[in-house]
């Protein structure tokens, strides 16, 4: 199967690129990747996620409150929609 190859620092930038709103994963996304390479992702956007989530809490400040749930929010949506286009391809994220 062919697509597109992800690796090193590519896959970090295409989840800080998902978390910010500039890529979106979906389905017809998902087609044009490897199979190989969902586990790289997952795993990429998990880490994203865990930086995020280790970040102090920016308390009395509603822009970087909203700004950290909203990119929480779409890291959540992508490995969403990952776990299930895995599932039904049958390959093992974990």
């Amino acid at each position: 199967m062919s697509g597109k190859q992800l690796e090193g620092i590519g896959l970090k930038a295409f989840a800080n690129d998902v978390a910010d709103g500039f890529k979106f994963i979906n389905p017809l996304v998902l087609k044009s990747f490897e199979l190989v390479n969902y586990k790289d992702i997952y795993k990429c956007l998990t880490k994203i996620q865990r930086e995020i989530r280790s970040e102090p809490f920016p308390t009395n400040d509603t822009p970087k409150i909203r700004r950290r749930n909203i990119r929480l929010q779409r890291l959540n949506n992508a490995m969403m929609v990952l776990q299930h286009s895995a599932k039904v391809k049958k390959v093992l994220l974990f």
